[in-house]
């Protein structure tokens, strides 16, 4: 017997915090880069490079998370999802 999935019902803006979630984590990954330096001009210190990892990995995860329930939201509401995608990230980065 296959397993059952349960699905919590996402909202457009639970999808827009998700965005802003997943924005911060990517302003985070670029404050570090530039912080650091490229890793091939000065070698990143051991706790440099975990922090860097831990951010990126933060970002990644938000990132294929957000990309996930948007495409779920699309599905269940018959709209295109890069329809709803831009419409997210216009709501979370430009909120009225």
């Amino acid at each position: 017997m296959p397993a059952v999935r349960s699905r919590a019902v996402t909202t457009f803006d639970h999808l827009v915090e998700m965005q802003r979630a997943t924005d911060q984590a990517h302003t985070q990954v670029q404050k570090l880069r530039d912080q650091y330096g490229p890793p091939t001009a000065q070698a990143w210190s051991e706790q440099q490079t975990e922090t860097y990892e831990t951010a990126w990995r933060a970002w990644r995860d938000l990132a294929r998370d957000v990309q996930g329930a948007v495409t779920e939201y699309a599905k269940e509401q018959g709209q295109r999802r890069n329809e709803v995608e831009a419409a997210v990230k216009k709501a979370a980065r430009h909120p009225e």
